[in-house]
Parts: C-alpha cells; structure tokens; sequence
C-alpha cells in the first residue's frame, strides 16, 4: 500500500532495531518441539486466513493480527512491528510452530494499544484505454443493428458508475479516476498517479484498473481478477534513504510481500462479488496472476479487472446493457467494501 513514507519508514527502522534487542534468533527447529498450527488457534480462539499459493498466513485475535509464511523466521504484528523467531514449517500439508513462535503471537494478541492503525484512505480506479486507444473492438449484430462495441467505452462506463458508488458510501475517503472522459493516458501516466496520491499518516491507498477482454476464439468467455505474481518484486522503499543498506532489502522483502497478499484478498472479493451478481448470466475464470505494467508499478494493493470478452457474442451485448454495466460495477463495489471493511476492522492487517 502507498504509505507515508519517512515517518511510517522511521517506525519500521525502530520496530525493527527494537525488536532485535530482545526477541531470540530462531533456533534449530529440529531442536525444539513443534505444535500443529490448527490445534493452536482452535485452544486460543485465534482465526487463520491461509495463502496455500505463497504459503502465508494472518492470526487474527482481539483486534490484533500476526502475518507469517513458512519458512521465514520475519513475522509481522499489526504491519507496524516486525519479530523474528522461529519459522513456521510445513509438514504433510499441516504447518506447524514452535513455543517461541506461539509466544510471539500471545504477546501480539494481548496488546491493548489501538492507535497508529492503517485505514483506506483512497481508492484509485483506472478506466483501460481511451482516446486514440480504444482496447479491444468487434463489431457484432445487436438488436438487428451492425454495432461496434470498444473496451475504452465499456470500462469508462464501469468506472463511473463504480465512483459513484464508493463516493457516496465513502465520502470521508478519497475516490479518485485516472479518466473522466475519452481521453489518452499511457500507462507509465496511470502509474505516476496512482503512486502520487497524497496520503495522510496511516492511510492506505488501493488501486483497481478495469478491462475487457478478447480472444481469437469467439467462444471464449467470462470476466477474471489480476493481482500481481509473487515472482515479481518492486522495488518500494528506496535504499537511498536507509542507511543500512541490508534493512532496506529486508523491508522491501516484506512490505512487497503484504501488498501481494493484500491484492490477492481483494481480487478474492471481487470475484466473488461479481460472481453474486452476474455469475447466472457470464462464466467466472477465477482470480489470476500476472506481471501486467499497470499493477506491477504501483506501489500499493492493486488487481487488475477483465469484466468480459467483446468477441464474445453474448457477452458483448450484455456489456452494451446499461443495467448490466451497474451490475458489474455493483459487484466490483461488493468485493472492495468487503475489503475495506476486513482491513480496517484488522486495524490495518497487511498480510493473507
């Protein structure tokens, strides 16, 4: 997520210092004893959001949350404090902890303090293409009438209609466009703006780009979220402003790592959100992953929407239907409230 970077910077550099001064190196893991993770959070009353993809996971008690993956001895409480202890590991498809690792995670969980949490405090949604760029354009018989149907019309139409949405259930929150009207916007543009918006301390921004799709086979169909592949690694807080060169590899690692999870929770939702609302009517191709320009260069949580296929012949009609352009803007709203609504719940939790 886009953070206010010096001060927030400042708080990792001391959280991390702080927490090297008392908290133990992992040890050998084949030392200690290990405790399964599923039995652990059912005797604390603890909840767990699993990543089987990146192997990650989020504790989730009283208001506090724990982010790990297997085999990283760094752990993150409350996006603010890192620890390091002993990794989790996973055995026969079960992950399993140490006392120490359990440790951690009680004295995160009984944690009284709840100020300094992140909330969303904008959204920015960028409508594809436009002007000189239409996107994807098939022409098709609809209503007895030759009618060509173009991506950059389709996804400005969503676009509003979602802006719409989101400003009037958030009117304290920034709602932002990248396009209002049929203009050009290269894609180094969309992601100059989207990592320019101005943030106050503890706020997050989220960043959904909408699309259309198109394919050689007119059979084709059904809408798909992006999010970003693990295997690609931006580079988010810059070295130059970190002494300790080393910390600033480490803080990247991890920070990259939270805005991957994070947009896989958000591409989960609106998926789902798409699939309450138009799965009768359209084919749900599931959440995806890929090194798209426009998600891979924002700084921050960000999917990447593809509502349908234009050379689809059904699809293309249904997405020259008004109605059925609020619908899908309904569901992508859907998704994001539930996101935002899980976020700030969690205080600001930025892992999976």
């Amino acid at each position: 997520m886009k953070i206010n970077k010096h001060h927030t910077l400042k708080i990792l550099i001391m959280s991390l210092f702080f927490i090297f001064g008392f908290v133990a190196f992992a040890q050998n893991q084949s030392d200690v004893k290990l405790y399964n993770l599923t039995e652990y959070i059912e005797n604390q009353g603890a909840t767990l959001s699993w990543d089987s993809l990146s192997s990650s996971g989020l504790l989730e008690k009283n208001g506090h949350t724990v982010s790990f993956r297997v085999d990283d001895e760094l752990v993150i409480a409350d996006y603010r404090n890192f620890y390091i202890t002993d990794a989790p590991i996973q055995k026969n498809g079960d992950v399993f902890i140490t006392e120490n690792f359990a440790e951690v995670c009680s004295k995160v969980f009984s944690l009284t303090s709840s100020t300094g949490y992140f909330k969303i405090g904008a959204v920015l949604i960028d409508a594809g293409h436009g002007g000189k760029d239409p996107g994807a354009v098939e022409t098709h018989t609809i209503n007895g009438k030759k009618t060509q149907v173009q991506e950059k019309d389709i996804t400005l139409n969503v676009a509003k209609k979602l802006f719409a949405s989101l400003q009037a259930q958030y009117p304290d929150k920034k709602i932002l466009m990248t396009r209002t009207d049929d203009r050009f916007l290269s894609l180094e543009e969309r992601v100059e703006i989207a990592n320019n918006v101005e943030l106050k301390e503890h706020e997050a921004i989220l960043y959904i780009s909408i699309h259309v799709n198109a394919a050689f086979d007119k059979k084709a169909s059904g809408f798909e979220v992006w999010y970003l592949s693990p295997g690609y690694r931006r580079t988010v807080i810059d070295e130059n402003t970190v002494e300790d060169k080393s910390l600033a590899t480490i803080l990247n690692s991890m920070l990259e790592e939270e805005y991957t999870t994070e947009s896989i929770l958000i591409a989960k939702y609106i998926s789902e959100g798409l699939e309450a609302l138009c799965g009768n009517e359209m084919n749900n191709r599931g959440i995806k992953q890929e090194e798209w320009f426009v998600v891979r260069n924002a700084n921050m949580p960000s999917v990447l929407v593809e509502l349908g296929f234009v050379t689809n012949q059904k699809e293309a009609t249904l997405m020259t239907n008004d109605e059925y352009l609020q619908k899908m803007s309904n569901g992508i709203y859907n998704g994001l409230v539930q996101f935002i609504t899980h976020f700030e719940k969690s205080r600001g939790f930025t892992g999976l």
